[in-house]
């Protein structure tokens, strides 16, 4: 018994058109389902009576899934910012091709990074940090071996 791969992050939001355009139109991730459940299947196993969530889902080139879900039965505000160091399911790392033109595209669009794209101590990657339009936190990665 044991893990065999990542399935997918879930993130949820309070505006999925804003999400949408983020994950599919700024940052490439491609739609492969989108659809609504308010089966009692989903609100058992998500523990919230009555859950009716939209729920769209996007990959990455090499397969690898985010899952949108806003609760449309339980609306929620967005919460205070997290800062990197709190506890907690933190942050979601995000590999990309040219960081130095998606930070650029971004900023454009208004994104809010911590800082331009800096290369590691060790000259392997190229990262920074930046918030969703939610206010969740990516990290951007570029491989540069």
């Amino acid at each position: 018994m044991a893990v065999t791969g990542i399935r997918h992050t879930g993130i949820v939001v309070s505006d999925m058109q804003a999400s949408l355009r983020f994950y599919r139109d700024l940052l490439g991730l491609e739609v492969w389902a989108d659809f609504e459940d308010n089966s009692s299947t989903v609100e058992k196993v998500v523990g919230v009576p009555g859950a009716h969530i939209w729920m769209i889902k996007l990959k990455a080139a090499d397969g690898v899934s985010i899952e949108l879900l806003q609760y449309l039965s339980h609306p929620q505000p967005v919460p205070a910012r997290t800062q990197a160091c709190d506890v907690g399911c933190n942050h979601v790392a995000l590999q990309v091709d040219d960081l130095d033109a998606l930070h650029e595209k971004l900023v454009a669009e208004g994104i809010e990074f911590n800082v331009a794209p800096v290369v590691s101590d060790e000259g392997v990657a190229k990262v920074t940090y930046c918030r969703d339009p939610e206010g969740v936190l990516l990290e951007l990665v570029e491989i540069l071996e």
